[in-house]
């Protein structure tokens, strides 16, 4: 048994008294931070093979390094591994395996470093990962809603503002606004990729190292862009798990105003859209029930994420330099933001691709709200008249429409035009729905061409070479 088995800690020469159990398991991270293990084992053999070829330590113990840790990666993918609380966390489980497999050169291999490098090493590894896999997850939802709209660019939403119907949209323009979200929040991570993949190691505890170490290489072995520039800034800072959960929130939240959709459309008082049984639930009281219980869930969720952000801002206003022990709290928020997030993602893409949509409901919807007011005040506009008195002249059709509980598409032309005369037969086509929608051409518009060319774009950014965002 080698001595750090036996002292259970690789301070204990210094202390005259055990740890107690108590704070043994209130300090210990093992529990949470074994996830690491991977970023762990792969930081310390490009650390190992830079001390060899640095003339630090031997090939000889760079080879029982990489021996050992090739058994101890196997021994953690069997599920044989023995986590042990009284070695505190990943580093030193992982470290006493070792030099229990391969003796003095597994003691060797902490050479240059120190445990505060070395987990914000292992941290940033991990979370770029991670980022990796949400960007693809990001572009699978995207692309599950390009074919959502795809499917229905002709179909008419009542576009609402205030939760007021507004203007008639086509759903297919709606969905692409939420490609338009996701899309951010790709580009936003891709941003905070690049200041996460900076190699802290060699940092040591915070002042740097006396040993000739080749910082570059270590960087340049586990395909970072570069070196964190101050030892003391290197261990300490968490900016960029701050920033990660900043940008995991924001998409959260998109997750949320989408939830927030879902849950409003499948409501029998809209009856927009339905979700594939497979996602909702019944009651366990009323039997007509079916009730959308993952977008509900997912709404819930974005506070959880939000929260773990507040937590990681506050966990780091009132710390001095450098490392602190408050550092560990960064872990949990940090890993239950990825699974949170990655869950919930995974579980919108086949879902979005479930959604059965109504058009006869929202068409009906569309009418009951004179979306097509705005459309009557332009065509006044064309005809000559100052937007705000155009603006004035249709508040008082759209009241009278309103006290009859009529349309404004309903009322005759001989009425239509006591509000003005330059009113004439055409107004009918500007008044319709249809109308509406492929009038706004502009570019970004909802008229269904429009939508169209959005949708390539779309598609050619999603899969088009390296899948950019």
């Amino acid at each position: 048994m080698s001595q750090l088995d036996q002292k259970s800690q690789a301070w204990s020469a210094l202390f005259s008294e055990p740890m107690s159990e108590l704070v043994k398991r209130y300090t210990s991270s093992v529990g949470f931070d074994k996830r690491l293990w991977r970023a762990d084992i792969d930081g310390s053999l490009a650390h190992a093979q830079m001390l060899a070829a640095q003339g630090i330590i031997s090939g000889q113990d760079l080879t029982g390094i990489e021996q050992g840790m090739a058994q101890i990666a196997s021994e953690i993918e069997r599920g044989e591994f023995d986590w042990k609380l009284d070695l505190e966390d990943v580093h030193l489980n992982i470290e006493a395996r070792l030099t229990a497999l391969v003796g003095d050169a597994g003691k060797r291999l902490h050479t240059g470093r120190s445990r505060n490098d070395q987990v914000a090493t292992d941290v940033r590894l991990w979370l770029r990962g991670e980022i990796d896999l949400i960007a693809d997850l990001l572009a699978g939802l995207q692309s599950a809603l390009v074919d959502l709209a795809e499917r229905h660019v002709e179909v008419i939403l009542p576009g609402f503002t205030h939760l007021q119907v507004a203007q008639p949209v086509s759903f297919g323009h709606h969905m692409l606004a939420y490609v338009e979200m996701f899309a951010r929040d790709a580009e936003r991570l891709a941003d905070v990729r690049r200041r996460v993949n900076r190699l802290p190691l060699g940092a040591a505890a915070l002042a740097g190292t006396s040993y000739p170490l080749d910082r570059e290489r270590v960087a340049q072995v586990l395909g970072m862009e570069g070196v964190c520039q101050n030892s003391l800034d290197a261990v300490s800072d968490r900016d960029f798990a701050i920033e990660f959960t900043a940008a995991a929130a924001l998409a959260m939240v998109h997750v949320s105003r989408l939830s927030e959709e879902l849950i409003i459309w499948m409501s029998q008082n809209f009856g927009f859209i339905e979700l594939a049984d497979r996602f909702t639930t019944g009651s366990s009281i009323m039997p007509q029930k079916k009730n959308p219980d993952v977008p509900e869930l997912a709404r819930g969720k974005t506070g959880r994420v939000v929260g773990h952000l507040m937590g990681l801002i506050t966990l780091m206003k009132g710390q001095p330099l450098a490392y602190n022990k408050d550092n560990q709290e960064d872990k949990e928020p940090l890993f239950d933001t990825v699974d949170t997030l990655k869950d919930t993602l995974r579980i919108f893409i086949e879902m979005v691709g479930g959604i059965t949509v109504r058009p006869e409901a929202m068409e009906r919807a569309a009418l009951r709200g004179h979306a097509t007011a705005t459309d009557l005040a332009d065509y006044l506009v064309k005809k000559g008249l100052p937007f705000r008195d155009a603006h004035e002249t249709v508040a008082h059709a759209v009241k009278a429409a309103s006290e009859r509980g009529l349309d404004l598409a309903q009322l005759p032309l001989a009425e239509l035009q006591r509000f003005h005369a330059a009113i004439e037969q055409d107004v009918f086509e500007v008044l319709s729905l249809r109308g509406s929608l492929e009038a706004r051409k502009v570019l970004g518009g909802t008229a269904p061409d429009q939508v169209r060319a959005q949708i390539a774009r779309h598609r050619g950014r999603i899969e088009g070479p390296g899948n950019s965002m």
